[in-house]
């Protein structure tokens, strides 16, 4: 039986996904955490920051910033340019047109 062998482009497609879900999951706890943390005061107790509710500022305009940021980084180290067109190893005669990848 012959073995069947992962396009290599699948492992690094598999953990930049994980490293953008766990983004996603830090921006949202950095969010809930300054938003319900810091919101949930009666509103006489508020504080402000540049005319903003201090939760709306740390956690949209800073969460923001610094997500945007980790966005960036993250981009630029860990994540790798990768053909779309077919199988690296795979000579270009061997390709069936409208078969895909």
């Amino acid at each position: 039986m012959a073995q069947v062998r992962e396009d290599p482009r699948y492992g690094q497609a598999r953990k930049e996904a994980l490293y953008t879900i766990a983004l996603a999951a830090a921006n949202f706890i950095w969010w809930y955490a300054f938003a319900y943390g810091l919101g949930s005061r009666p509103v006489e107790e508020y504080t402000y920051v540049w005319g903003l509710p201090s939760w709306f500022f740390w956690s949209c305009v800073v969460g923001f910033l610094v997500f945007s940021f980790a966005a960036w980084i993250m981009v630029a180290t860990c994540f790798k340019d990768i053909p779309l067109e077919g199988h690296p190893e795979e000579a270009p005669s061997q390709r069936v047109p409208g078969k895909g990848v």
